[in-house]
């Protein structure tokens, strides 16, 4: 019987071995893989206010937040250095505003966010924002906003009722019309080598909010997927609390054999790819490539609970070599991790 790439991740979610190895994108280049799969899953984000661009090529949030692309995230867009706009947490009721959200039309935005998607083949995986941690990093940088964490807990925790209120709101008016397949909670709470805050604090202050979103979730019975990226293994018990069953991109500076000997196919990896290392370099060898997407379903494809997702960094100035690097993973993949579980038995 032949079934979808939906139907085989749905599979893996539910704890269940997969036919094959589900795979993730995060490659760059549409066009590298010859046999054209479905992705699994797309996100689902309603656009109800749009970033403005910038002269630079950057582009403005709905608060004022300035952003820059940089080779170095691989094109993705953090903010601009120095040019915060908020400097004094007590002091957020006077910068931080949210759009208004009356008037709304929200069966048509749950429409707009969905139209990319073919339901038939591909999951949906609807998400808000980018996470209160982050939002709090976004709108004073990690010095003074690591500060503020640490010196007025009650004064973040106000602009984290106010932010949560929002988007609560429209996680709410959104989900029924748009009936995902997995509801997404972002937040990078997390360097390469240890969270940014410590777990007490996480459970205090960033956790209760990590929650009334997986709750929405929770309430349907839809599975919540977690991106988190750095060493944050040290929270996954609290994930699991408000619904985590996915968590990407499960970096391998985290105890991952340890977490997948212990979690089982309850928590399902996607990632564990060395991205920071040889293989994600876009001048690697190609059989260095080849044997990293192998090691990599080897050690954690068994019994399921993994879904493969690769990625690049750096920058794109050799585009030729870039362009071979992720064909080199697309077609290892395609020719070992699709037929896993057949050699497997």
């Amino acid at each position: 019987m032949t079934i979808t790439e939906k139907e085989n991740l749905l599979r893996l979610v539910s704890g269940q071995e997969p036919a094959w190895v589900p795979r993730k994108g995060m490659i760059p280049y549409a066009d590298v893989d010859p046999e054209h799969h479905s992705p699994p899953s797309k996100g689902a984000f309603p656009a109800l206010f749009p970033p403005k661009p910038t002269d630079n090529g950057g582009r403005v949030d709905m608060f004022g937040v300035e952003y820059e692309a940089t080779d170095s995230t691989g094109g993705l867009a953090l903010p601009m250095p120095n040019k915060f706009i908020l400097d004094d947490i007590t002091k957020w009721r006077d910068v931080i505003k949210v759009p208004s959200l009356e008037g709304i039309d929200w069966e048509a935005v749950a429409k707009k966010a969905v139209e990319h998607i073919d339901r038939r083949d591909t999951c949906v995986d609807m998400g808000t924002h980018v996470g209160y941690f982050q939002h709090l990093m976004n709108f004073m940088g990690f010095t003074e906003g690591l500060c503020a964490l640490q010196e007025e807990p009650e004064e973040v925790m106000a602009l984290y009722d106010y932010l949560a209120d929002f988007y609560d709101t429209i996680a709410l008016n959104l989900i029924d019309y748009i009936k995902p397949d997995f509801f997404g909670i972002t937040d990078d709470t997390a360097t390469a080598r240890s969270p940014f805050i410590s777990v007490e604090m996480y459970k205090d202050i960033v956790k209760p909010y990590h929650a009334r979103l997986g709750k929405i979730a929770q309430d349907r019975g839809i599975p919540v997927e977690m991106h988190n990226c750095g060493r944050c293994e040290d929270v996954i018990d609290d994930w699991i609390e408000f619904g985590v069953k996915i968590w990407n991109p499960a970096q391998i500076m985290n105890d991952l054999v340890g977490i997948k000997k212990k979690y089982g196919n309850s928590l399902i990896l996607t990632g564990c790819w060395d991205s920071q290392g040889p293989p994600g370099w876009p001048g690697t060898e190609e059989e260095v490539v080849r044997q990293a997407v192998r090691d990599c379903i080897d050690t954690y494809a068994p019994g399921g609970g993994f879904c493969f997702w690769a990625s690049l960094y750096g920058s794109k100035e050799n585009e030729a070599q870039a362009r071979k690097h992720a064909f080199w993973i697309t077609d290892e993949y395609n020719k070992y991790g699709r037929t896993f579980y057949q050699k497997q038995g």
